[in-house]
């Protein structure tokens, strides 16, 4: 089994800690979601949220201070009530509650931040909006979870532990990891079995959290793909479980970031398309391909698909690499396209959407965040 991010996935779990008389402050379900992926290793090797010098070294060079491949921020903000050794439990209204040993508050600069990580400081990235909503400090220090936060889609979520279990019970040595936050189309469904045909087994793994307007709802998501599982891919070589974070549309660093939590749940394989985590214009298509040349020491190896499409000529789904024929004989993956006749309750052709995920798609009078 593939060794976790930085050697060894971190467990920071104790159900039995005493919270009587320590100070409390709420977070929001987004923080609540990052306390929890700490805790269980999705994170790993981070313990806690980011100290000052992890932090300047992830925005500056991509990396910890160790010099660990790492490419997004994961901190805490906050703008009073924290000083540098406090306990403080950490609570959400949806159940998460957790201790925050803070060991270190320091001050940051959101333009620079949102430059480094996004490419851009244009408040219509929602990424950037993000940032520039933040508190003005930071905090760092270790994350110890107590109890768990409900989720809605607990069937469909296993843990990094439980994950790493599930593959060794199927004695799968090589997994690729597949990472949407779409219902899936014929050109999906290509990438993943072709992604699969070279390895033991392929691990479908939809973000479950904020997205932006216009995305797909979770539920959506993970209906459709239990639609697909069951009607087209071998019962023994698929598997699929919810990744429960925010999705940060930061690119290639998004990319390299994705691939760091897909090994600690025990992939070696990463798949890693056309515009991976990208929004609007503010990367090149594939701008996420090149970055993982900056990472030889990642520990978990990417694999590249271009662009693909339905060639009426082969009669199938190919890329660009291998059809010679014309843009006429070409039936494009457009998600505009798609929408627009499942909103129309037209169910897509067969070379663009199987039936029977367009047909759960169109049971929601609105399948899209609001």
């Amino acid at each position: 089994m593939i060794e976790a991010h930085g050697g060894k996935l971190v467990y920071r779990v104790d159900e039995s800690i005493d919270t009587k008389d320590m100070n409390v402050m709420k977070i929001d379900e987004d923080m609540a979601k990052e306390v929890e992926n700490i805790a269980h290793g999705v994170f790993s090797p981070l313990e806690g949220f980011m100290n000052r010098n992890d932090f300047e070294n992830v925005v500056e060079n991509m990396r910890l201070e160790d010099d660990t491949p790492w490419t997004i921020p994961i901190v805490f903000d906050f703008d009073d009530g924290i000083k540098e050794g406090d306990e403080i439990i950490l609570k959400s209204n949806n159940g998460t509650m957790a201790l925050f040993e803070v060991e270190e508050t320091y001050a940051y600069d959101r333009k620079r931040y949102a430059e480094k990580v996004f490419g851009t400081t244009d408040v219509n990235h929602p990424g950037v909006a993000r940032v520039m909503e933040m508190k003005g400090k930071l905090a760092g220090g270790k994350i110890t979870l107590i109890r768990e936060g409900r989720d809605e889609f607990k069937k469909h979520y296993l843990k990094p532990k439980e994950t790493r279990e599930l593959f060794r019970s199927k004695g799968w040595k090589e997994v690729v990891a597949f990472q949407t936050r779409n219902v899936p189309h014929i050109g999906h469904e290509y990438v993943q079995k072709t992604a699969l045909t070279f390895v033991d087994g392929l691990f479908i793994n939809p973000i479950i959290g904020k997205k932006k307007k216009g995305d797909f709802r979770d539920e959506v998501i993970l209906k459709a793909y239990e639609a697909l599982i069951k009607n087209y891919y071998p019962e023994n070589r698929v598997a699929m479980s919810t990744l429960r974070t925010m999705m940060r549309y930061a690119g290639p660093r998004e990319a390299i970031f994705h691939a760091i939590m897909r090994k600690n749940f025990g992939c070696t394989h990463f798949i890693v398309g056309r515009d991976h985590a990208g929004v609007g214009n503010y990367y090149g298509p594939y701008d996420a391909h090149e970055i993982f040349r900056e990472f030889p020491d990642l520990g978990i190896k990417p694999v590249f698909f271009r662009s693909f499409f339905y060639c009426k000529k082969c009669g199938g789904v190919v890329n660009e690499k291998i059809c010679p024929h014309g843009k006429e004989e070409h039936i494009y993956f457009s998600g505009t396209a798609i929408r627009k006749m499942l909103v129309n309750k037209e169910i897509p052709p067969e070379t663009m959407m199987r039936r029977e995920v367009a047909e759960v798609i169109m049971k929601y009078e609105n399948p899209f965040v609001d």
